[in-house]
């Protein structure tokens, strides 16, 4: 047989198919919800009142626990003024479509928790239940983790936010401690004319170590600092604009250094959701007596062998004559001004959301937003805690181009 060639008769239009476009809807109004947190030593609220009224004012409305705001001084009746609905009952806060929280989700939240809500907070991976998560996949939540949120450069800035707040206490922290009326060696942090400065050890060369540096020079005190990584520790020295003494975590170099300090301060991260036990029982006993243990690291497990939470009404004990402060969560101590950070990053992402028809399209179009969801509709979408309590994932990119 031969080959023909195609006929075309003039009478053929050839015309493109037709696609949809991504055209944004117009904005909704957003009804966003901030209970009082009842967890364990959480002071912080994730909207302050001035953006309380910038979201009033671009027509959201906004309900507000009874003294929700009270442990960051935050009157009922500030909000009141911006613009927030005040409610007495709990049940009624948890109505609303948007709920903001500065604490994870805990048992007691479950039977007040709507169908198809959407839930701004914090996570903590290595405290999460597996009977927490699934009941709000049961209810089709969609969850989106704050400490995961990125920003345009990629970075983490709630978390650093945080850290920047501990790294900064610590010292001053520190020094509280090194009082004669707290039991303390009775030494000034930087010394004076004459006499020598404390001593600060810092373990770990992220955010949180970056700051207590800071902070410890600033005061006059003697720094060194340790890590597993040589970039970090360069980095620390390119951030902080000079050289400081520093040094990788090698054990014997760590003990002697710790002998003769009087403060140490424990700020390894950690992306696997427990830090590495770096100084052990055996290196704390030789320390000196009446010398200060921070132990920034105590939410992921802590990084002396000496460590155990305390709370921040009964902050320290004392081991082997050291004085040992495991406080989790140092930024919710120090909750005005951790609020406002938090709420740096919340209200523009809302104001951001109530623009784009709500959380679902916005987590279309901001594809970096993505990896902050850990539920999206009820389905698991964080990889790790599928993993970890053998649930089912699913990965939301698929997901969310299977919806639009």
């Amino acid at each position: 047989m031969s080959k023909q060639n195609p006929k075309i008769a003039a009478s053929f239009n050839y015309e493109t198919l037709e696609e949809k476009l991504d055209i944004k809807a117009k904005g909704a109004k957003l009804q966003i919800g901030i209970p009082k947190e009842i967890a364990f030593q959480e002071n912080r609220i994730g909207l302050t009142p001035d953006a309380v009224n910038v979201l009033v004012s671009n027509g959201h409305e906004v309900m507000v626990e009874h003294n929700a705001g009270e442990a960051s001084h935050f009157l009922d009746s500030e909000y009141s003024e911006a613009g927030a609905q005040i409610v007495l009952d709990r049940s009624d806060i948890f109505k609303a479509a948007i709920l903001v929280k500065t604490a994870p989700i805990i048992e007691e939240d479950i039977p007040l928790l709507q169908f198809n809500q959407t839930i701004i907070s914090p996570i903590h991976l290595s405290i999460m239940k597996a009977d927490v998560l699934k009941k709000m996949m049961d209810k089709k939540i969609t969850a989106i983790a704050f400490e995961n949120l990125k920003d345009d450069s990629g970075t983490f800035p709630i978390v650093r936010s945080m850290s920047e707040i501990a790294g900064s206490a610590v010292i001053l922290i520190a020094g509280q401690y090194l009082n004669s009326a707290n039991n303390g060696k009775g030494i000034l942090l930087g010394g004076i004319s004459g006499i020598a400065p404390a001593k600060v050890i810092i373990i770990g060369a992220g955010t949180v170590g970056e700051y207590a540096a800071r902070a410890a020079l600033s005061l006059g005190a003697s720094v060194k600092v340790f890590d597993s990584s040589v970039y970090r520790l360069k980095r620390l020295q390119n951030n902080i604009g000079h050289r400081l003494w520093t040094s990788i975590l090698e054990p014997r170099m760590l003990a002697k250094q710790l002998r003769t300090c009087e403060v140490a301060v424990g700020a390894l991260g950690s992306t696997t959701g427990g830090t590495p036990l770096v100084v052990t029982e055996e290196m704390v006993s030789h320390m000196r007596q009446g010398s200060i243990i921070i132990d920034v690291s105590i939410d992921k497990g802590g990084c002396f062998e000496t460590s155990k939470i305390t709370t921040h009404q009964n902050p320290t004990f004392v081991k082997y004559g050291v004085i040992h402060y495991c406080v989790p969560n140092i930024p919710s101590g120090f909750a005005r001004t951790a609020s406002q950070a938090i709420n740096n990053v919340l209200m523009p992402l809302l104001i951001e959301a109530g623009e784009d028809s709500g959380f679902e399209k916005l987590i279309w179009h901001q594809i970096h937003l993505r990896s902050s969801t850990y539920l999206f509709r009820g389905a698991l979408t964080n990889f790790y805690l599928s993993e970890r309590f053998n649930l089912k994932y699913t990965d939301l990119n698929l997901l969310i181009a299977s919806q639009w």
